[in-house]
């Protein structure tokens, strides 16, 4: 358990405002793609699946980043790990304005991605500052960064027209840079890292902090995560996309009925936070999954046209979703997907208090490879059948498989360790703490 002992309120504060705007700038930089993305696309001529992977190549090395991010943000503290990490990025998102090749796309779209790892390194910092009866909401405050994705829907579309693709991806370089330096020199080592230092105490080392992974329980969060938040990238990359070719929008009105989704899906992160401190997180989990089943349904269902054999002869129709109505549906989707991630984020230091680098790093890079492999998935369907709404079947899908699974597990796992459980006790009844 870490000493907060000498930590004012004032020390939890910068940390927390200090890492959710870091936090914020690198999710902007995460997700340029969606943006430079589309131009890059008309430039080179891609096809649907290049776009796909292209989009989905940053979101891959900031997923698998978050592994070995969070074991360092343990062992040398989340000041050091962040500054550098930062650093690291805005280098490698300058040079992608020199890129010409497709080739060299994906390979300068690996280093940006190394600004989806800066996820596990504020979560490892910013819970170290905060007692576990905070540590809910802090979270969920720090990952309303989120909505550094509609920072880049609605505003890079601006820059790209105005400068070029290539001087916007330099203009993000310069901002995270200059992110990176205001972080460290205002911000301070976290309490255990303090702790350590003063001790003379040594790291704990990597084959510890990852030895809860063997744990199933860790794994089925990871599930959880690969949709509330490897979906919500997935989508803030691709809706630009979307809106361009199911509704013949402009990229800058394509963008900013994007970031009408991204807003959502991020700022109200602090209320899943604290929703899930109150009411547990698995309650939160249920209605996320819940309602995010009924929006997909009906944003699943493409415009169809019907001929009906009347009594008078044929009768013709069509059925299909307005876009001020599809636009709604994404902005509850959004909602229910950020009370969801932080719900999912709630279990972990509470549950592996002192393995939140290495657990938090793994449910992170699940959940970030769903942002990696879905709009991937995304455009081999669109190319494959030609539908526009086929990626929120998939998505429909996923969901459905979820929520069965979750309650699934949890009923077996409730009448295994805990028999003297009435055969018809429902969930809610189950204290949260009562759950591996």
């Amino acid at each position: 358990m870490k000493d907060l002992t000498g930590v004012t309120r004032t020390d939890q504060y910068r940390a927390l405002g200090l890492s959710t705007t870091a936090f914020t700038v690198c999710f902007a930089v995460w997700t340029i793609f969606s943006i430079i993305g589309v131009q890059i696309k008309e430039d080179l001529g891609l096809s649907e699946t290049q776009f796909g992977l292209l989009v989905a190549t940053p979101v891959l090395t900031g997923s698998i980043s978050r592994i070995f991010l969070g074991v360092w943000t343990e062992q040398y503290g989340g000041r050091l790990v962040y500054t550098l990490q930062m650093l690291i990025t805005a280098v490698c998102t300058w040079l992608l304005s020199s890129v010409q090749t497709y080739e060299m796309f994906l390979v300068a779209a690996l280093g940006v991605g190394l600004a989806g790892g800066s996820f596990i390194v504020g979560v490892a910092y910013t819970s170290q500052w905060f007692e576990k009866e905070r540590q809910g909401t802090a979270l969920g405050i720090f990952g309303a960064g989120n909505v550094g994705a509609a920072v880049t829907n609605f505003g890079a579309p601006f820059l790209v027209v105005a400068l070029g693709w290539e001087q916007t991806a330099q203009v993000y370089a310069v901002v995270l840079a200059i992110m990176a330096v205001l972080f460290f020199v205002t911000s301070k080592d976290d309490p255990s890292h303090q702790a350590r230092k003063k001790s003379g105490e040594k790291p704990v080392s990597a084959a510890m902090q990852l030895a809860p992974l063997k744990n199933l329980q860790v794994w089925r969060f990871s599930t959880y995560y690969f949709f509330v938040f490897g979906g919500f990238v997935a989508l803030a990359s691709y809706l630009p996309r979307f809106y361009v070719g199911a509704y013949g929008l402009e990229l800058a009105a394509a963008g900013g009925l994007a970031a009408l989704y991204s807003m959502p899906g991020s700022v109200f992160r602090a209320l899943g936070g604290w929703m899930s401190d109150k009411w547990g997180a698995r309650a939160v989990m249920y209605a996320t999954f819940i309602v995010s089943l009924a929006c997909l349904f009906v944003m699943s269902y493409p415009e169809t046209r019907y001929v009906v054999e009347g009594i008078e002869g044929p009768i013709e129709f069509e059925i299909g979703i307005s876009l001020p109505v599809f636009v709604g549906l994404t902005i509850i989707l959004g909602f229910m997907m950020s009370l969801g991630k932080a719900a999912v984020y709630k279990h972990i230091p509470v549950y592996y208090p002192n393995n939140v680098g290495a657990v938090g790093g793994l449910v992170g890079m699940i959940g970030g490879l769903g942002g990696f492999f879905l709009p991937i998935a995304f455009g081999v369907l669109n190319d494959w059948i030609g539908v526009w709404t086929n990626s929120f079947m998939l998505l429909f899908v996923l969901v459905l498989v979820s929520t069965i699974w979750m309650h699934v597990a949890i009923r077996l796992m409730e009448r295994r360790k805990y028999p003297e459980l009435a055969k018809d006790t429902h969930l809610s009844d189950v204290p949260e703490q009562r759950v591996p």
